[in-house]
Order: structure tokens, then C-alpha cells, then sequence
């Protein structure tokens, strides 16, 4: 007779009682199932459970490498921060080197926010406040890079401005008689500007310098109007400086300019002499303003003072 192991199962609305009858194979077949399925059990939750400590594993690394992202971005927010600041300074400078004054509203606009102020990662600052940070960092340089561009060109357009102020008045200074003619230095004046006895009274309306045969030089820049033998004056060089004053040059020996050259400034024209009615070697110095003579003497170190002040 076989051995078997019997379950019985009595419901409890009967009296009906089922029997479950299991050989031992059988037996030892749902043992060896059970366990297959048990092991299985364990090891599906053993592999979930590494599964989900690699997971927080690469959560762990993930959050480091984004507090390290955020204290980079916190560092590069102060760079930024310390930049712009430096950046306001430069608009400040500028504007006081043209005399502008930074309105309220424009104070207002380019000051930095109060949370802009550099300070390190905290870790328990959001990711939003960061972020928030960076946009306003971003949306002040923008305007402030605007406003420096805008004043840079403000501040060429005036030192441009000033350079042709600058060149004009030195055009201007340049076309004043303000040279001693004589290249040599001058001895001094033989003759001044005014009346005179030679031999009989008469208004002498220049100057005679001592000049021996000389190089003689242009007393301001100036058009060569004309250059050749001129009556009593003998030879004659007479520049118009194209401000109402016109330099003549007389008794040369030589005019080494023609009519129409343009001259600068204390540049060659002539070696003095004594044609024309002179009774020896000078170079008689005439300045005509607005065709009327003036004394030359004033002229011969420089434009004079009240001149000087006449132009500003």
C-alpha cells in the first residue's frame, strides 16, 4: 500500500469535508517548486534592492555635481557682478569727463539690485532664486553695456569734437603773424612803426628789421599773393593769411616764392637785400589788417594777448 499525505478541507456552511491527497513525490515536488519560488522572490528583490541603491547612488552623484554647478555659476555670478559694478564706475568717469550728470531715473535703472551684491553658494538657496539672480545679472548687463556703448560713442562724438576744436584754432593761431621774418633771430628794429624824418616827416607803416642779406621767413601760413619788384618797396612778397591780415616783405634780394604757392608758418620765402628805395641791407616788415597797417612789433614774439583773448 502507497503512502500518501491527505488534506482535508472542511467549508464551514456543510458538512461536506474535500480531501486533497498528495503522494510524496508530489510532496516533495511543491517543496522544491516553493523554494524555486521563494529564491526567485529573493532574488528579483534582492536585484531591486541594488538596482535602487545604484540609483540613489547616481541621485547622490547627480546632486554633487549640480551643487558644484551652482557654486561655479554662484562664483562666475559675482565675476560678473564685480564686473558690471567696475563697468558702472567706467560710465561714472566718463560722464563726469563730459560734464553729464547720471539722472535719478537712469541711477535707478543701472544700480545694482540689492540681492546683486556678491556672496557665496549656500546650499539651501533654491535653484529658482539662483536662477533668478543670473536673469537679473544678465538683464543689467545688457542695459549696462548699452548704456556704455551709447556713451562711448557720446564721448568720441566730444573729443572729436574738441580734436577739430583743437585743430581749428590751431589753424586759426597758425594763420596769425606771431614770427620774427628775420630767420637769423633778429639784431633788433632800425626802424619802428609810426612817424618818422626820412629826411622829411612821414608815417613809416612797418618795421625795418637789421637783416644783412638774410633768409627771410613767412610770419604766419598764408597764399603767396604776389612776389615781384614793386616800386619803392623793390622786390615784394605779399601773403594773405585769409583772415583779414595780409604780411608784406620788401627790399628783397630775392623772392624764392611764386604767386598762389601756400606757405606755412616760418617757412622760407626770401633772402633780404635792399632794392627798391633803401639805403642798405634790412627787410621792411608791413602787416595789413583788414587793409589798414598796424605795428608789426606786437607780431614778432608771438600773437599778442589781446588777440589771444579776441579768439575765445
Amino acid at each position: 500500500m502507497k503512502q500518501h499525505y491527505l488534506i482535508k478541507i472542511v467549508p464551514p456552511w456543510g458538512y461536506r469535508v474535500f480531501r486533497l491527497r498528495f503522494t510524496p513525490p508530489q510532496v516533495v515536488l511543491a517543496a522544491v517548486v516553493s523554494a524555486l519560488v521563494l529564491a526567485g522572490a529573493a532574488g528579483v528583490y534582492g536585484w531591486e534592492m541594488h538596482h535602487a541603491e545604484a540609483r540613489v547612488g547616481q541621485l547622490r552623484d547627480l546632486t554633487e555635481q549640480q551643487r558644484q554647478q551652482l557654486e561655479k555659476i554662484d562664483a562666475e555670478a559675482a565675476d560678473l557682478d564685480g564686473k558690471l559694478r567696475a563697468l558702472e564706475r567706467q560710465n561714472d568717469e566718463i560722464r563726469g569727463l563730459m560734464g553729464v550728470r547720471k539722472n535719478g531715473a537712469a541711477a535707478a535703472k543701472t544700480a545694482a539690485p540689492a540681492g546683486d551684491s556678491p556672496q557665496s553658494y549656500q546650499s539651501d538657496v533654491p535653484l529658482d532664486a539662483v536662477a533668478a539672480r543670473i536673469d537679473a545679472l544678465r538683464e543689467r548687463s545688457s542695459r549696462l553695456r548699452g548704456d556704455s556703448s551709447a556713451l562711448q560713442q557720446i564721448a568720441l562724438h566730444v573729443l572729436n569734437m574738441h580734436r577739430l576744436e583743437d585743430l581749428a584754432r590751431a589753424r586759426v593761431l597758425a594763420a596769425i603773424p606771431s614770427v620774427d621774418p628775420v630767420s637769423s633771430g633778429a639784431i633788433g628794429i632800425a626802424s619802428p612803426f609810426g612817424w618818422r624824418f626820412s629826411p622829411w616827416p612821414e608815417f613809416h607803416q612797418g618795421v625795418d628789421l637789421e637783416a644783412d642779406y638774410e633768409p627771410v621767413r613767412a610770419a604766419a601760413a598764408g597764399t603767396v599773393v604776389s612776389a615781384g619788384y614793386e616800386g619803392g618797396y623793390g622786390i615784394k612778397i605779399d601773403i594773405d593769411h585769409g583772415n583779414g591780415y595780409h604780411t608784406w616783405y620788401c627790399h628783397l634780394s630775392r623772392a624764392d616764392v611764386r604767386p598762389g604757392t601756400y606757405v606755412r608758418k616760418a617757412q622760407h620765402i626770401a633772402i633780404s637785400g635792399s632794392t627798391g628805395a633803401s639805403t642798405g641791407p634790412h627787410l621792411h616788415y608791413q602787416i595789413m589788417l583788414d587793409g589798414k597797417p598796424i605795428d608789426p612789433a606786437p607780431y614778432l614774439n608771438g600773437v599778442p594777448p589781446r588777440v589771444l583773448a579776441a579768439l575765445k
